[in-house]
């Protein structure tokens, strides 16, 4: 496969597994990982959370990725689901690294690995992205890896109002489907 985007060869990415409880309560738990998306999360709700995403990965109705170096140590998470928003089917990819490797390119090449891989599998269509309307980097990694701004809209999250940019990557018929201001 010719890829669209260049990877970083140490960004490498793998399924999610039952192990991956401590990376799961580090990014989801902690304030500062959590300041765009509207506070940390409870710990106790981290065991759910990641039982289920590893049901959904094992049934193959999301790709949700551990981010690993090349020797495997843990980096960060990217994550393509599906989700029905307003009565549409809606892609959504997100990631999220930890504090210590960020500002080395590690989401960007992570996202772009996923986009290509989406790319040739085919079923997700075009693909969305939601990072908060304050987060630079997040919304630098879209700007790079080719997603279209479409607007800033009120986003739900975790049971919370959050203020967002809402990028488009791929496929169109030249129709915004869903925007709000």
């Amino acid at each position: 496969m010719e890829r669209r985007h260049p990877v970083d060869a140490d960004v490498r990415l793998r399924d999610v597994t039952l192990d991956d409880h401590e990376l799961y309560e580090r990014l989801r738990c902690d304030p500062a990982m959590m300041t765009e998306l509207g506070g940390p999360l409870p710990k106790e709700t981290i065991p759910d959370k990641l039982r289920s995403d590893v049901a959904a990965v094992q049934r193959d109705e999301s790709w949700i990725a551990v981010v690993t170096d090349g020797a495997g140590v843990p980096m960060g998470s990217v994550v393509l689901w599906i989700h029905d928003e307003h009565g549409e089917r809606l892609s959504e990819i997100g990631w999220m690294v930890l504090p210590e490797f960020q500002g080395r390119g590690v989401a960007k090449s992570a996202t772009a690995q996923l986009l290509d891989r989406a790319e040739v599998d085919g079923r997700w269509g075009a693909i969305h992205a939601f990072p908060g309307v304050t987060n630079a980097p997040s919304n630098g990694i879209c700007r790079s890896l080719g997603f279209t701004l479409v607007a800033a809209a009120d986003i739900e999250f975790q049971g919370r109002t959050l203020r967002a940019n809402h990028w488009r990557f791929g496929p169109t018929d030249g129709q915004v489907r869903w925007t709000s201001d």
